[in-house]
């Protein structure tokens, strides 16, 4: 393992305690102010254990928790791109270790391509806790009908990138590729602030400029793993997210990573991603369509 990787896993992991450490700073102090988060719900449990199972074997976690959130009536809306950016933080950081060991990828291509998505991330983030709850569900009802998109094309197999494609075999990019690949993983890191999850846009960007789309699985994870910290943490001090919900997410998600990597491996996808489409598809309507406060069902 070279050198630059083992300096990313060590930051990443200083990244990790940081974040579990701040984000407990700032709950304990809203706690004394009389704002406690409360205790995690099962629900909010098996949410954050289903979707990132399901996250670490490629269907993606923002998409299917917004539509879960959406059908429960779980939160307002305007707390949604919050509680996916802090809830999921910890298991794309568990995601991100994995597949940063076990992926061969150049050192350059995978830390300027990380670095610019946390930058975006942070931009983004401090505009999306401003935003009115009105823009929040046109930008997400967006956001959920670029997910359902993917979703078709990639069940229809018009995405390119394919495991076995022997035209595909780059582990990273030079040059003034490199430069726009950047360019764009920082546009996708300020977009995660608004719930359009990045995996699916990067793999098929790295995979447009040639490289082999395993490779790309590092620079997934780790763009996620240092955006959402950077992110959630703008979110979580504005108090612009459901902290309890956030918390059971990263509780549940975290050994669902592990458990759907190590123990499951692998499942066959494609019918779980036309039901995703669906449901996906539901809620990119209920969320256009919203104009006042759903009712909260749980606390």
């Amino acid at each position: 393992m070279s050198t630059p990787i083992v300096v990313l896993l060590v930051l990443l992991a200083l990244v990790a305690f940081g974040f579990v450490l701040l984000w407990w700073r700032m709950e304990r102090e809203r706690s004394r102010a009389g704002s406690p988060a409360g205790t995690p719900v099962p629900t909010d449990l098996a949410t954050g254990f289903v979707v990132n199972f399901f996250d670490a074997l490629g269907i993606g976690c923002f998409a299917p928790t917004t539509a879960i959130f959406k059908l429960q009536n779980r939160m307002p809306d305007e707390l949604i791109p919050g509680t996916l950016n802090a809830g999921h933080c910890l298991p794309a950081v568990a995601q991100a270790f994995i597949f940063t060991v076990a992926v061969v990828v150049d050192p350059l291509t995978l830390l300027s391509m990380i670095a610019a998505a946390a930058a975006g991330a942070w931009l983004g983030a401090g505009v999306v806790a401003r935003l009115p709850r009105r823009a929040i569900q046109l930008g997400m009802g967006a956001a959920l009908l670029v997910a359902a998109t993917l979703f078709l094309v990639k069940n229809l197999g018009w995405m390119p990138g394919s495991n076995d494609d022997p035209n595909l075999t780059a582990t990273g990019l030079q040059g003034g590729v490199l430069v726009f690949a950047v360019a764009v993983n920082f546009l996708l890191g300020a977009l995660m602030s608004l719930g359009i999850g990045l995996y699916a846009p990067c793999l098929i960007l790295c995979s447009l400029l040639g490289m082999n789309p395993l490779s790309a699985f590092p620079i997934m994870a780790g763009s996620c793993a240092f955006l959402m910290p950077v992110g959630g943490l703008r979110f979580i001090r504005s108090g612009r997210y459901h902290a309890r919900a956030a918390i059971a997410m990263a509780l549940g998600g975290v050994p669902a990573v592990f458990f759907a990597v190590y123990i499951v491996g692998s499942l066959p996808m494609t019918a779980l991603r036309w039901l995703v489409m669906v449901v996906v598809l539901y809620a990119a309507y209920a969320m256009l369509r919203s104009r006042n406060v759903f009712a909260i069902n749980a606390p």
